[in-house]
C-alpha cells in the first residue's frame, strides 16, 4: 500500500508536465501483471487487475490510476491556504503513522479492518487538522478494502468519513472527488452522474479523464448505454484518450442493458482503436457471460484469452466467481473453482473471496472454495485448523446456526479442523451472541466436549456492565438447562453484583429454578456475611454440618471483616476454628500453618495507619488467641515483626511473639532478640553464659564481633578479641581487619594479619579484604608490607575477579589524591609484575588523575607517556588533550597529536582534537577538523563521546557535535539525534526533544523505532500528545526488571548492529557460543558497539559451556565500552555453575558474595553445584558459609535443607571420616520431626566413585533405621538407585532381605513415573516390575511403557504392549491410544483404531483428576 499512496505522499513534488498520460494502444495507468491485492468488484469494468497477491507491490489493485489525479493534487497542495509550519508537520507525521498501520495491514491480509479503519479515522479528527493526504487515505479504504463490511456499511461509511474531515477544513480536490466515484462503485452504489458532477463544479473543481471514465462506468453499471454515450461523446470532444478501462465499461454496460452481443464485439472496436485487449477486458466479458449464466460462452471467452496469450491468474477467475454468485448462477461455479491452480498467494485472495461471499450471504459458495485450501497446522502441535477465519465470519454476519453446525462438523469430518465447535462458540461468546452461544454450547455438549462456568463470562459482562438483572437471570438459566453450575469467580464476579443483596439473588434465582446448594454459593454467602456479621460467619462455619471449604477461598473477605468490626470475640473464635478444624486446609496441608499464613496476611493488608488506630484491638486480639493456646510458626512470626516494625509498633510485636511456639521460642539464640533488646547486648549476655559452661565460644564470638563492626565499636571489638583471643576464628579475624582499615588503623590491622598467619599460614582472606589492608598500609607509609601482602596474594593463588580489579583501581585512586605518587607506581608495577592484573588504561589512570587535578598538564602527559611505555595504555588520552588545549601550550599539543598520530593513526587523533575542541567551546576549530577531506564517521568513537556528553549533561557540545557530522561520510544520522534525545530524557527537556524531532524531519532522518519509543517517552512524561503510533517491542515484556542486564542500552552503531544482535541471538539460542564470540571479537575490530544486553546473551552462552575465559573476554570488552556494564542475574548464576563444575568452589562462592551484593537472587542450581562442589572437595566450612548466606536469603530461596546435608555427608566421606556422614544423617531420620527425607544423591555418589567402605557403613546405617526404626525410606533409596543404575542382582538381593519395599508403592510408582520421562528407561521400569509385579494398577504401569516406547520411537513394541493388553482384558485410556496412534503415523502406518482427535495434554489432564477424584 506504501507504493499506492507514493502519488499522495510525493505529489507536491511532481511536476504536472511530466505526469501527462499519451493516448497510446494502453492508455492510463500502467499496468502489470504481478502485483497484489484484494478481491473487490469487477462488474464496473473499471478496476483495472484489481485482483493481486498479498505479497508483492499492491497499488494496482486498491487504488488504481491514482497517476491521473497526480497533477490536480498537485495543484490542490499549493492552495493560498497557508497552514502554520507546525501543522504540516504534524499532518506529514500523523500520514506517515496512518499510512503505515494501513500499509501493514493490507500487505499481511489483504484487507483492512473496519475497528482499524475507524481507530485511524478517529485518531486523525481528534487533532483537530486532517490534511489532503489524510482524506484521501480513508476514502481510498471505505471500498473493497473491507470484505468484512456489508457494502451499504462501507458507503454510509465513506460518506461519513467525506463530510467529517470536509468540516474539520480538509481541502479537497478532483483526485478525492475520483476516489469517492471508485468507492460508489466498488460499494455498487446507486447515484446520479450528473449530481455529481453539479456538486464538482458548486466546489469549483474541475473533473478529469479518470472522473469521466468513472462516470462512465457509473452509468454501465446500471446498464445506461445512452449515459455512457454522452461522456464519452465529450471525452472524444475534449480529445482525451479512450482507455481500455472505458472499454471494459462499455462490455459492462452493453450486458446489462441486454445486448451482449454488442458487448462481445467491444473487443473487435477495441482492436480497431488500436488497444489490445488485456487479460482485465476477457474477465469482464466473463463477467457479463456469468451474469447470464451462459457457460459455453464463458468457455470460449476462456480459450480466446488463452489464444491470444492472456492466462488469467487464480484471482481472475475468483472474480468470476464472485460473479456468479452474486448472480445466482451457483451451478457453473465448480467449473470455475476446477480451473483455479494455487498459484502463489492463493489462500490469501482467496480468504478475502469467502469473506465477500459470506458478507453478501452466499456461505454455501464460500464454503466450497474453503474446501480447496491447503491444510494449515497449528504450531503447538499436529491438529489441523483450517476455516477459523471463515467460522468468526459466519458468526459476525448471523449466519444461520444449521449451516454453521453443519460446516463445524463437515470441517471435522475431512479432518481440516479438529475443533470447529469449540473455536466457532468461542467466536459466538466474543460477539456477545447469547442465543447463538447456548445452542452452540448444547452442540458442543452433544459431541462429548466440556462446557465450563467461565464460557458464560462474555455472555454476562453487558448485562452486569447495564445492571440488567433479567440479563443475568436468562444467561444462568441457560447455564441451568446445560448442567453448568456457577464457581465462585462467576458469581462474585458476574452474578451477584447486579443484585441488591445476597438475600435478593438466592431468591430471584431460586424463583428462576436455579439450585443454590453448590459450594460456591456457600462460599459465596461467607463471603457476604464476613463483610457484615461476624459472629454469622462463626455460627455458620462451626456448624458440623458445614461441608470442607478451603480457606483460600474466603481469606480475602473474612480479613476484610476482621479490619472492619470490633468483634474480638467473633475474631478469636473463627481464627481458633481455622487453627483447629481440618475442614478449612486445602489438601494435606496443617491448619495451623493456613491460620498463620492467615494472621500474617490480616497483618499485611493494613496500612500502618489502621494498624496504630486498632492497636488495642489488635492487642486484645493476640493475647485472646493466646489464651486459646494457637501459635505460630518462628518464621511467620518474623514476617508479621518486620511489618510491625516498619508500622512502628514495638508493643504489638510483644504480643505477636507471645503466639510463637515455644519449643521454637526456646530454641532460638540469641540473636532473635525481640523488640528493644540490643542485639549486641544480647550476644555478649550469650558469650558470658558459654564461658562460664566452659562451652565453645568461637561462633557466637564470631557474631559478636560482626555485631560490633555492624556498628562501628572497634573499641569493644578489639577487646574482646583481647578477652577471648584463643576462640577467635578465621571469620572474626577477618572481620576485625577489615573493621581496623574503615577506621584507618594500619598498625591494629597488621599486627592482626601476623597474628592470623602465626596462627594459621594457609588462611586465605577474602581479596575485598586484602585490598582494603593494601590501602590502609599503603596511605600510613608501610609500602614494604603493601608490597608484601601483594606477594602473599599471589603465594596463594588469591584470583581477583572484575569486582576486585575495580576495588584495585579506587585503591590505587586513593593514594595517588593523597600524593602518594612513588607508592601508587610501586603498587602498579608490583600488581601487574606478579601478574595479579594486566595493565588497563583504568589501572594505569590514577598517577594522571592526579596530574590533571593539580592543573599541571605537562605532568599529566610525561605521567602518560610514561605508561604507554611501560604497559602500552594511554589513560586519560582525551583529558589531557583538553588541559593542553585549555592551557593553550600549542607545543604540548603538536607532541602529544604527533605522538597519536604515530601510535594510532592519523583519523583517531583528529577525532580527538575534534572532541577536545567541542568540550572547550572551540566549535570553529572542531567544525574544521570533522570537515577534514576524506575523514570517516567512526562509530565506537562518536559514540563514546555522545555517552560522555550525556552523562555530564554537556548539550551545547552534544548539539554541536550532531549538528557539525550531519554531511560526514556513514554517519548514522538517527544515532547522533538519540544521543540528543537520550539526554533530553535525562533532563526531561520536551520542548528540545520536540525541537530535535523537528530537525530530523528537516533532515529527512528515517528513525528507528528505538528512537520513535524514546521521544515517545519523553513527550507522555510530560503530557504532551505524541504525534506517531509507539511501536511495540518483541522483548517488552519477556524479561523481569531484575534479569535485565544492569548497564542501560546504548543507540546501535553505523553498521547497524541491531544486525549483529539479532545474529548473536541467534547463535546463542543455537548452542554455537564459540560463533558468537567470534562475532563478538569482529564487531569489536569494526568499531561497532553492541547493546549491554547482547554481551550478555553471549556470556551466558558461553558459560553455559563452561568458557569461563571466553566469556571474561567479552565481559572485558563490554566494560570497555560500556564502563555501567554489570552481569545480570542468570550470568551470574552461570558463572556459579561453570566455577563449581570445574572444581574451583572458593570462587564460585565468592562469586556468590559479589552477587548479594549487587542485591541479585542466586538461582537453586547455582547453590546446589556450588554445594556439591564444595563437598566433592570435603570442604565442611564452605558448605556452612553457604548455608548461612542461604538462610540470610529467607523464603526468596526455597532449598531443602538436604542439600547441605546430604553434601556435609560427603564432605566427611571426601575427608575420609565416614562415621562423621553416618553420625549425621542418622541424626536426620531418628529426629521426631523428621521428614523422612531422600539420600539417594548420597548412595550415588559412593556408588559412582567406588567407596566401598563407605557403602558398607551407610548399607548398614539403612538397615538399621529399617529393622529398629521402621524408616525404610533410605534402604528405598538404595533399592530404586541399584535398578537404576543396572544393578539387578543386588536390588534382588536388597529385596530379599527386606520384603517391606515392595509395599513402597508410592516410591515404586514415582520411580516408574521419572523413568518414562526420559528416551531409553524402558528397562529400568521392566526390571524393577520383574521384581516388584505390583507395583501399581496394570492400567497405569502399561501407560507408562507406552509413553517409553513413544519416547524411544520403538513401534513394535508399542504393538506388543498393545496386543498384550488385549489378551489380558486391560482397556487402553486415550492417552495411550494417542501416544500409538502417533507412532503408526509416523511410521508411515495406520492404526487399527481411530487416533483420538484432542491434544496429548488434554487427555494427560483429564487422567490426572481422574486420579484425583479417585483419591
Amino acid at each position: 500500500m506504501a507504493v499506492l499512496l507514493r502519488s499522495a505522499r510525493l505529489l507536491k513534488f511532481s511536476p504536472s508536465g511530466l505526469l501527462q498520460i499519451p493516448g497510446s494502444r494502453r492508455s492510463g495507468a500502467p499496468l502489470s501483471r504481478l502485483y497484489s491485492g484484494v478481491l473487490v468488484g469487477r462488474s464496473t469494468g473499471v478496476c483495472s487487475r484489481q485482483l493481486g497477491r498479498v505479497s508483492d507491490s499492491v497499488s494496482r489493485c486498491v487504488w488504481p490510476h491514482t497517476a491521473v489525479c497526480v497533477r490536480s493534487y498537485s495543484v490542490a497542495t499549493e492552495q493560498k491556504d497557508e497552514v502554520g509550519l507546525a501543522v504540516r508537520s504534524k499532518q506529514a507525521q500523523q500520514f506517515d503513522w496512518a499510512l503505515t498501520k494501513l500499509d501493514s495491514s493490507v500487505r499481511r491480509t489483504g484487507r483492512i479492518t473496519k475497528t482499524l479503519l475507524m481507530r485511524i479515522f478517529h485518531d486523525i479528527c481528534r487533532t483537530g487538522y486532517p490534511s489532503s493526504n489524510h482524506a484521501l487515505l480513508l476514502l481510498r479504504s471505505c471500498g473493497s478494502l473491507l470484505p468484512e463490511v456489508p457494502m451499504e456499511e462501507r458507503n454510509d461509511l465513506a460518506q461519513r468519513v467525506w463530510n467529517k474531515l470536509q468540516e474539520l477544513g480538509a481541502q479537497y480536490d478532483v483526485s478525492h472527488y475520483n476516489a469517492l466515484l471508485k468507492v460508489y462503485l466498488q460499494n455498487e452504489f446507486k447515484f446520479s452522474p450528473t449530481d455529481f458532477l453539479a456538486k464538482m463544479e458548486a466546489a469549483n473543481v474541475q473533473p478529469n479523464r479518470v472522473t469521466y471514465q468513472r462516470l462512465i462506468a457509473a452509468y454501465c453499471q446500471n446498464g445506461d448505454i445512452e449515459g455512457a454515450s454522452t461522456i464519452l461523446g465529450f471525452m472524444k470532444s475534449k480529445d482525451l484518450p479512450i482507455t481500455e478501462a472505458v472499454f471494459s465499461s462499455l462490455i459492462t454496460g452493453h450486458s446489462r442493458a441486454g445486448d451482449i452481443e454488442s458487448a462481445a464485439n467491444i473487443l473487435s472496436v477495441m482492436r480497431g482503436a488500436g488497444v489490445e485487449p488485456s487479460p482485465d477486458t476477457y474477465v469482464t466479458l466473463l463477467n457479463a457471460y456469468g451474469e447470464k449464466g451462459d457457460l459455453e460462452s464463458m468457455k470460449k471467452t476462456l480459450e480466446a484469452a488463452e489464444s491470444a496469450d492472456c492466462s488469467l491468474m487464480d484471482r481472475d477467475i475468483m472474480q468470476v466467481i464472485l460473479t456468479l454468485a452474486k448472480a445466482g448462477q451457483q451451478q457453473h461455479i465448480p467449473e470455475m473453482i476446477e480451473r483455479l491452480r494455487h498459484e502463489r498467494g492463493y489462500i490469501p485472495d482467496a480468504m478475502n473471496l469467502c469473506l465477500s461471499l459470506i458478507t453478501q450471504g452466499h456461505e454455501d459458495t464460500a464454503f466450497s472454495l474453503l474446501k480447496t485450501f491447503p491444510t494449515l497446522q497449528s504450531e503447538t502441535n499436529d491438529s489441523s485448523i483450517l476455516g477459523n477465519f471463515f467460522l468468526r465470519h459466519c458468526v459476525n454476519m448471523d449466519t444461520a446456526l444449521e449451516k454453521v453446525v453443519r460446516y463445524c462438523k463437515e470441517l471435522q469430518e475431512l479432518n481440516l479442523h479438529t475443533s470447529s465447535f469449540t473455536f466457532t462458540l468461542s467466536c459466538a461468546l466474543e460477539a456477545q451472541k447469547l442465543g447463538m452461544s447456548l445452542e452452540l454450547m448444547k452442540t458442543v455438549k452433544e459431541q462429548n466436549l466440556p462446557v465450563r462456568p467461565h464460557y458464560f463470562w462474555p455472555l454476562l459482562t453487558q448485562p452486569l456492565k447495564e445492571n440488567n438483572v433479567a440479563g443475568v437471570v436468562e444467561v444462568v438459566k441457560g447455564m441451568t438447562r446445560l448442567g453448568v453450575s456457577p464457581d465462585l469467580e462467576t458469581l462474585a464476579t458476574y452474578i451477584l453484583p447486579v443484585f441488591p443483596s445476597l438475600e435478593a439473588a438466592l431468591k430471584t434465582l431460586q424463583d428462576s429454578g436455579v439450585s443454590v446448594d453448590s459450594e460456591a454459593f456457600v462460599c459465596a454467602e461467607i463471603r457476604t456475611l464476613a463483610a457484615s456479621n461476624l459472629a454469622k460467619v462463626y455460627t455458620l462455619i462451626s456448624d458440623p454440618s458445614f461441608p470442607p471449604l478451603d480457606l483460600g477461598f474466603f481469606r480475602g473477605s473474612l480479613i476484610s471483616g476482621f479490619r472492619k468490626f470490633s468483634d474480638v470475640n467473633s475474631m478469636v473464635k473463627i481464627t481458633e476454628l481455622l487453627y483447629k478444624d481440618e475442614r478449612f486446609s486445602p489438601g494435606n496441608s496443617n491448619p495451623s500453618e493456613a491460620t498463620s499464613y492467615f494472621l500474617y496476611n490480616l497483618i499485611d493488608s493494613m496500612s500502618g495507619g489502621q494498624v496504630h488506630a486498632q492497636e488495642d484491638k489488635l492487642r486484645s486480639f493476640f493475647n485472646q488467641l493466646h489464651a486459646q493456646n494457637v501459635t505460630i510458626s518462628l518464621n511467620i512470626y518474623r514476617g508479621i515483626k518486620n511489618l510491625l516494625e516498619a508500622y512502628h509498633c514495638p508493643e504489638l510485636i510483644k504480643d505477636v511473639h507471645a503466639l510463637v511456639c515455644s519449643k521454637e521460642r526456646d530454641s532460638g539464640s540469641a540473636s532473635w532478640a525481640t523488640g528493644d533488646e540490643n542485639r549486641v547486648l544480647a550476644l555478649e549476655r550469650k558469650l558470658a553464659e558459654l564461658k562460664a559452661e566452659n562451652k565453645p565460644l568461637s561462633s557466637i564470638l564470631k557474631q559478636t564481633i560482626h555485631a560490633l563492626s555492624a556498628e562501628e565499636n572497634l573499641q569493644r571489638a578489639l577487646e574482646l578479641k583481647q578477652q577471648h583471643e584463643d576462640d577467635m576464628s578465621v571469620g572474626a579475624y577477618a572481620t576485625l581487619i577489615g573493621l581496623c582499615c574503615r577506621h584507618n588503623n594500619a598498625e591494629e590491622a597488621l599486627n592482626l594479619k601476623r597474628e592470623l598467619s602465626r596462627k594459621d599460614s594457609l588462611v586465605t582472606l577474602d581479596p575485598i579484604k586484602y585490598m582494603a589492608l593494601i590501602k590502609t598500609l599503603s596511605l600510613n607509609d608501610k609500602v614494604e608490607e603493601a608490597v608484601d601482602i601483594l606477594k602473599e596474594m599471589k603465594e596463594k593463588d588469591v584470583m581477583l575477579n572484575d569486582s576486585h580489579i575495580t576495588s584495585v583501581f579506587h585503591m590505587l585512586n586513593t593514594v595517588a589524591a593523597k600524593g602518594g605518587i612513588p607508592t601508587v607506581r610501586r603498587l602498579q608495577d608490583t600488581i601487574f609484575t606478579l601478574g595479579l592484573a594486566k595493565p588497563t588504561a583504568n589501572l594505569c589512570s590514577p598517577v594522571v588523575t592526579f596530574y590533571l587535578e593539580s592543573k599541571d598538564a605537562s605532568g599529566a602527559l610525561d605521567a602518560l607517556l610514561e605508561c604507554h611505555k611501560l604497559y602500552n595504555q594511554l589513560p586519560r588520552i582525551h583529558d589531557v588533550i583538553v588541559a593542553l588545549v585549555e592551557k593553550g601550550d600549542t607545543d604540548l599539543l603538536q607532541k602529544v597529536t604527533d605522538f597519536v598520530s604515530q601510535e594510532r593513526g592519523e583519523m583517531m587523533m583528529l577525532y580527538d582534537l575534534f572532541f577536545a575542541f567541542l568540550q572547550t567551546g572551540r566549535y570553529r576549530e572542531a567544525r574544521k577538523i570533522i570537515e577534514t577531506p576524506g575523514l570517516r564517521a567512526k562509530p565506537g568513537r562518536l559514540q563514546w563521546f555522545g555517552e560522555k556528553c550525556i552523562a555530564s549533561n554537556q548539550m551545547g557540545a552534544l548539539e554541536q557535535m550532531v549538528e557539525m557530522t550531519s554531511k560526514l561520510f556513514e554517519c548514522d544520522r538517527d544515532e547522533m539525534y538519540s544521543y540528543i534525545l537520550r539526554l533530553c530524557k535525562e533532563t526531561n527537556d520536551w520542548q528540545k526533544a520536540e525541537a530535535t524531532w523537528t530537525k530530523m524531519q528537516e533532515e529527512n532522518v528515517i528513525p528507528r523505532e528505538s528512537t520513535l519509543r524514546l521521544l515517545a517517552d519523553i513527550l507522555k512524561s510530560n503530557r504532551q500528545e505524541v504525534p506517531f503510533e509507539v511501536p511495540e517491542t518483541w522483548y517488552e515484556q519477556a524479561a523481569s526488571p531484575t534479569q535485565q542486564v544492569e548497564s542501560q542500552p546504548l543507540p546501535l552503531e553505523t553498521e547497524r548492529s541491531d544486525r549483529y544482535q539479532g545474529r548473536l541471538l541467534t547463535l546463542c539460542k543455537k548452542g554455537k557460543a564459540k560463533e558468537a564470540l567470534g562475532v563478538v571479537k569482529e564487531v569489536d575490530e569494526r568499531g561497532v558497539v553492541l547493546g549491554g544486553l547482547s554481551y550478555d546473551h553471549v556470556i551466558r552462552a558461553l558459560l553455559a559451556q563452561g568458557h569461563i575465559e571466553d566469556a571474561m573476554v567479552v565481559k572485558q570488552l563490554a566494560q570497555s565500552h560500556l564502563p555501567g556494564f554489570k552481569l545480570s542475574e542468570i550470568a551470574n548464576n552461570l558463572l556459579i555453575i561453570s566455577y563449581s563444575k570445574r572444581g574451583q568452589p572458593r570462587e564460585a562462592l565468592e562469586k556468590l558474595k559479589s552477587m548479594l551484593q549487587l542485591d541479585h537472587l542466586p538461582s537453586h542450581l547455582a547453590i546446589t553445584r556450588l554445594v556439591q562442589a564444595l563437598g566433592n572437595q570435603g570442604d565442611m566450612a564452605g558448605i556452612q558459609e553457604v548455608e548461612s548466606v542461604v538462610k540470610t536469603l529467607g523464603t526468596n530461596v526455597n532449598l531443602s535443607s538436604m542439600v547441605f546435608v546430604n553434601n556435609t555427608a560427603l564432605a566427611h566421606i571426601a575427608k575420609d571420616d565416614v562415621e562423621s556422614a553416618v553420625e549425621l544423617l542418622e541424626g536426620i531420620y531418628m529426629s521426631p520431626d523428621s521428614s523422612n527425607p531422600s539420600m539417594s544423591f548420597v548412595f550415588r555418589k559412593v556408588l559412582e566413585s567406588g567407596n566401598d567402605k563407605a557403602l558398607d557403613k551407610l548399607s548398614a546405617m539403612a538397615e538399621r533405621l529399617a529393622n529398629h526404626f521402621a524408616c525404610y525410606r533410605p534402604v528405598s533409596d538404595l533399592f530404586l538407585l541399584l535398578l537404576d543404575m543396572d544393578k539387578v542382582e543386588d536390588a534382588k538381593f536388597l529385596l530379599a532381605r527386606f520384603n517391606v519395599l515392595a509395599e513402597q508403592k508410592e516410591m515404586l510408582l514415582s520411580f516408574v513415573a521419572q523413568s518414562a520421562q526420559s528416551p531409553g528407561q524402558v528397562r529400568k521400569i521392566k526390571n524393577l516390575l520383574s521384581l516388584v509385579p505390583d507395583v501399581a494398577e496394570k492400567e497405569i504401569v502399561y501407560s507408562y511403557l507406552m509413553k517409553c516406547h513413544a519416547l524411544d520411537k520403538d513401534l513394535p513394541s508399542g504393538k506388543a504392549l498393545y496386543e498384550q493388553m488385549q489378551r489380558e482384558g486391560v482397556v487402553a485410556d486415550n492417552l495411550f491410544l494417542k501416544r500409538l496412534a502417533v507412532l503408526y503415523r509416523e511410521a508411515g502406518e495406520t492404526a487399527p483404531f481411530p487416533e483420538p482427535p484432542e491434544t496429548f495434554r488434554f487427555y494427560a489432564e483429564k487422567l490426572r483428576k481422574k486420579a484425583t477424584v479417585k483419591e
